[in-house]
């Protein structure tokens, strides 16, 4: 029961928080393109070395932008694990110190960038809290994506990408409600154009389970393991409609619900994907959704009669979870379908070469697994709040 009880905190956030590819030849002439318009063009990144990020700086220098990395604290990028997770993405990258929840800061960066470039035509912003609890997300989902939205438009910058999520279509967590409020600032405002882009879910967020059944445990799914259907999309995929969306007009000023090519996957289906990726027997462990509710009613009620904030911030949590636990984060609309990876071929990369460790994706391990030959256990730190 505690194991359990520990899976359902975990996978709350896990849920919340979607190389290059083998494309068509529609794809690779529009990317051309794209390409050949975004030569002698500045884009600037937001949240560079988060999950999306990261893959959004590779993908604005690989279509030709000078490409301003924005990031926290540029040390950590210098560090043996540092070159090994971000030094592959930012190559032919500029890497610029900004803490992005200090407004002023954040103008004399836009200011600096905009006096050496004459002009700003792309801002990404790929922030989002870590946790989803309200500090948090206010903090960085709403407050400081919109420091990068007024820092833009007080150089005169030209279009504003956002990184949404798909769930805030039905907002009763308190992220979703703080992305919310920064998409109605960013609709209201006339300075710069602006695409909203809302991903059902990443790879990453349906991969923390790896480890688990590698270790042997099993596969834990909820209800009969079909209460929910997804379509995730690849970090790859993902980027490059993000950066696509600049020089694509009939992106601009719209709200955009995107998945990648799977068809609807049930977590059964994901499990069932992972053993075939593993070459592991399937083993399944069915959780009732009810556990959420247990677990949500007694953090909060102790966090009513003691004002725990603690204590509020884990019901919150509990809630992440059971969102998505029983919502579907799927697109069926063919026009809301992207990429060419699906997530059977990320199951079985993933399963030869490991994957990077997360605190809030990998399940009961504090360790990352990397394999070089033989199996390696390496010790991780946990991120950074801000992606």
């Amino acid at each position: 029961m505690l194991r359990l009880i520990t899976f359902v905190l975990s996978m709350s956030v896990a849920a919340s928080f979607a190389p290059p590819t083998t494309t068509t030849t529609t794809t690779t002439t529009t990317n051309r393109l794209n390409t050949q318009l975004a030569a002698e063009k500045t884009a600037i990144i937001a949240g560079a070395t988060g999950y999306i990020g990261k893959s959004c700086v590779r993908e604005a220098v690989r279509q030709g932008y000078k490409t301003y990395a924005l990031v926290r604290d540029p040390q950590k990028l210098e560090t043996k694990e540092g070159q090994v997770s971000f030094a592959p993405f930012f190559e032919g990258a500029e890497i610029v110190k900004c803490d992005v929840t200090n407004e002023a800061d954040l103008q004399k960066v836009f200011a600096d960038i905009t006096a050496d470039r004459q002009k700003i035509d792309a801002i990404v912003s790929c922030l989002a809290s870590r946790s989803g609890i309200k500090k948090d997300a206010y903090l960085i989902d709403y407050q400081a994506t919109l420091n990068c939205l007024e820092a833009g438009r007080a150089v005169g910058a030209g279009h504003f990408v956002l990184l949404s999520a798909f769930c805030v279509k039905n907002p009763w967590l308190q992220f979703q409600q703080a992305k919310l409020k920064f998409e109605a600032a960013l609709q209201e405002q006339t300075d710069m154009t602006w695409s909203i882009v809302r991903p059902t879910a990443f790879f990453k967020s349906v991969s923390g389970q790896l480890e688990v059944i590698q270790s042997g445990a099993p596969y834990v799914a909820f209800g009969d393991g079909e209460v929910t259907r997804c379509n995730p999309i690849a970090e790859s995929d993902l980027a490059t409609y993000l950066l696509d969306c600049v020089t694509d007009k009939t992106r601009h000023q719209r709200i955009i619900n995107l998945g990648g090519p799977d068809e609807p996957l049930t977590m059964k289906m994901q499990g069932e994907m992972l053993f075939k990726a593993t070459g592991m027997e399937p083993n399944f462990a069915f959780a009732p959704v009810w556990i959420f509710d247990v677990v949500i009613n007694t953090l909060q009620f102790l966090a009513d009669i003691t004002g725990s904030e603690k204590l509020e911030n884990a019901a919150e949590t509990g809630r992440i979870g059971k969102y998505y636990a029983v919502e579907d984060m799927l697109t069926t609309d063919p026009s809301e379908k992207y990429g060419t990876i699906t997530l059977q071929e990320h199951y079985n990369r993933i399963a030869k070469e490991g994957q990077e460790y997360d605190p809030y994706t990998t399940m009961f391990s504090r360790n990352r697994i990397r394999k070089d030959g033989n199996t390696k256990l390496v010790e991780a730190k946990e991120s950074a709040m801000v992606e």
